[in-house]
């Protein structure tokens, strides 16, 4: 037997932040949904034989019950997304067959929701390279577990976490040779082959997001999603390492441009540890070169000093 994915959202296990927290979360829906959700295994009685089975649960229907508490969606019941007909056990295997509700049913054409600019999202991701291949099949979801989504880029001060999450979400299908097969058709190509082009590949996978150059920057979006074909994608140097780098208006443009307005531009420098826009950044040199800096800042100082005591 076959199960689809249950949103189960609950602290139960892992402690709640509030007392109204607790109570929804402890739900008992929820928890008979974790039951099978988060284990390996799950049971059910055969009615023909009159026993109990255990079978091995589809690993793409085990929930990170860890990841999804910290997710955006953490606070839905599960028949909030799916069919509340899922509630009885064993579940109707025509259930399956349901298609679920997109995130513009929830999000479109809500003014609470109005900042996020949903609709223009949806309006790039027609755009999109996948989205021409695949249509309607590629759907949010292919990107954006609604499960566990966090809002990384919006919410993180870190550049190179934000960096990791992003591309995990590339590397989920365009790593995995099941999954990439599964929706092209075709084998996955190597990726470090594809970008052998790349100078020092692992600094760039792992300080700049896949789509600093794969996709269409749209400055009104925190981020892009108009994924470009391979023929267009980004493989000019100076496009990035410029004055005026793309970076600033994709991977900076909330966490560098917010503290550049908040501390001034000598603070940002003292205090930003990420890649500087339009550098190769060395956080060596980045300390020798302040050092040398405030040496002979002082080296001046100290002379001047003798020289009017010496007058």
């Amino acid at each position: 037997m076959k199960f689809r994915v249950i949103v189960f959202i609950s602290f139960f296990f892992f402690g709640a932040s509030s007392n109204s927290d607790a109570q929804s979360y402890q739900d008992p829906q929820q928890h008979a949904c974790l039951k099978c959700h988060s284990n390996q295994s799950y049971t059910f009685h055969n009615d023909v034989t009159g026993m109990e089975v255990k079978r091995l649960m589809n690993p793409y229907y085990i929930l990170d019950t860890v990841a999804i508490s910290a997710g955006v969606h953490k606070s839905f019941d599960c028949t909030d997304c799916h069919s509340a007909e899922y509630e009885a056990y064993p579940h109707q295997a025509n259930l399956k067959l349901e298609p679920l509700s997109s995130c513009l049913d929830c999000h479109g054409g809500d003014e609470s929701y109005a900042k996020y600019k949903f609709e223009e999202i949806q309006a790039e991701v027609e755009k999109s390279v996948h989205h021409k291949a695949y249509g309607e099949d590629f759907s949010c979801s292919k990107c954006h577990n609604q499960h566990t989504y966090a809002a990384t880029a919006r919410n993180s001060d870190n550049v190179l976490e934000i960096v990791d999450y992003s591309n995990k979400m590339c590397l989920s299908c365009h790593n995995d040779m099941k999954k990439y097969k599964l929706v092209s058709g075709h084998n996955n190509p190597e990726l470090v082959e594809v970008h052998d082009w790349l100078p020092n590949q692992a600094l760039h996978f792992q300080h700049v997001r896949c789509i600093e150059c794969h996709t269409e920057v749209v400055d009104s979006l925190m981020v892009s999603h108009n994924i470009v074909g391979k023929e267009q994608a980004v493989k000019k140097c100076v496009e990035c390492h410029s004055a005026d780098s793309r970076l600033k208006a994709s991977l900076y443009k909330y966490e560098n441009l917010q503290k550049r307005s908040e501390n001034g531009g000598l603070g940002n420098v003292l205090t930003n540890s990420s890649y500087v826009i339009g550098t190769h950044q060395s956080p060596f040199l980045k300390l020798l070169s302040i050092i040398i800096f405030l040496a002979t800042l002082g080296g001046v100082i100290i002379h001047s000093i003798f020289r009017i005591l010496k007058k």
